[in-house]
């Protein structure tokens, strides 16, 4: 079977679909056979990003490794029964049709609840949740007092990942490896960012997840979406001199990739 990874946050803005493209684009550079789907079907800016990268090789006649994009697939409601769901079939369809042909799935959830958001995180073996690094973005995963800046709870999106995790202990499946990546770290802030990296550890040993450096803000990424190109593309498309940014933000996709885990994945690129 496919190793499913997710990456999900309820807030917009934390770097999902570019940390998603260049997931997949690197285990498709390291030789696996990588399927995509972009559960955002308004924004649907990971799709986007790899219809980019169609075009853009269609136009220069480059061949990179690219992921499978698959749409979900149109159901007829007639089959469905009266306690079933219309986007349960529609996610099912098309992971099954993923499956026999993907090592690995990443799937980019949006930055809302929604019953797709919520069946995809009960499929993860991996979930990826970026987060900005500051407490604004902290909500997401707790609550904190405001005045003593102690952890009252988790959030709903915590709950949700808790019951993702319970619906597949009761199927059998292996557990969720829950990772949060702290995503756009930047050079100043250090008070800040000591005091949002103690609160991510002392969370993580509560509600169960591993925190991972992500990427920091970089121009560069902007630049590379509507070209649909990554990180890892810069040499094939004739840069051929890396400046320290690019070279930093590299190494920053190798600690992201090593950290993940993955099952039969080494981060030699």
């Amino acid at each position: 079977m496919a190793h499913i990874v997710v990456v999900g946050n309820e807030k917009g803005g934390s770097g999902k679909s570019t940390t998603c493209m260049h997931i997949a684009t690197a285990l498709a550079r390291l030789g696996h056979r990588v399927g995509a789907l972009d559960l955002d079907l308004r924004q649907r800016s990971f799709a986007r990003y790899i219809e980019n990268r169609r075009a853009h090789l269609d136009r220069t006649g480059l061949d990179l490794p690219t992921p499978a994009l698959v749409e979900l697939p149109e159901v007829d409601r007639a089959q469905i029964g009266p306690e079933e769901n219309v986007f349960d079939h529609r996610l099912s369809a098309a992971v099954a049709a993923l499956e026999p042909v993907s090592d690995f799935i990443v799937i980019d959830c949006p930055g809302s609840h929604t019953r797709l958001s919520q069946l995809a995180h009960s499929l993860a073996d991996t979930l990826v949740t970026p987060l900005n690094d500051s407490f604004v973005d902290f909500d997401l995963l707790a609550r904190v007092d405001a005045e003593t800046g102690k952890i009252q709870g988790p959030s709903i999106y915590a709950e949700m990942v808790w019951q993702a995790r319970q619906l597949r202990a009761q199927a059998g499946l292996r557990p969720i490896d829950w990772i949060v990546l702290r995503n756009r770290l930047g050079a100043q802030q250090m008070h800040n960012k000591r005091k949002v990296g103690k609160a991510l550890e002392d969370l993580a040993r509560r509600i169960g997840f591993r925190v991972a450096p992500g990427f920091s803000e970089r121009v560069i990424f902007r630049e590379l979406f509507p070209r649909g190109l990554t990180l890892l593309d810069l040499r094939d498309v004739g840069v051929e001199q890396l400046n320290i940014s690019n070279l930093a933000a590299r190494q920053e996709l190798r600690d992201l990739i090593r950290a993940l885990r993955l099952p039969g994945v080494s981060p030699d690129f």
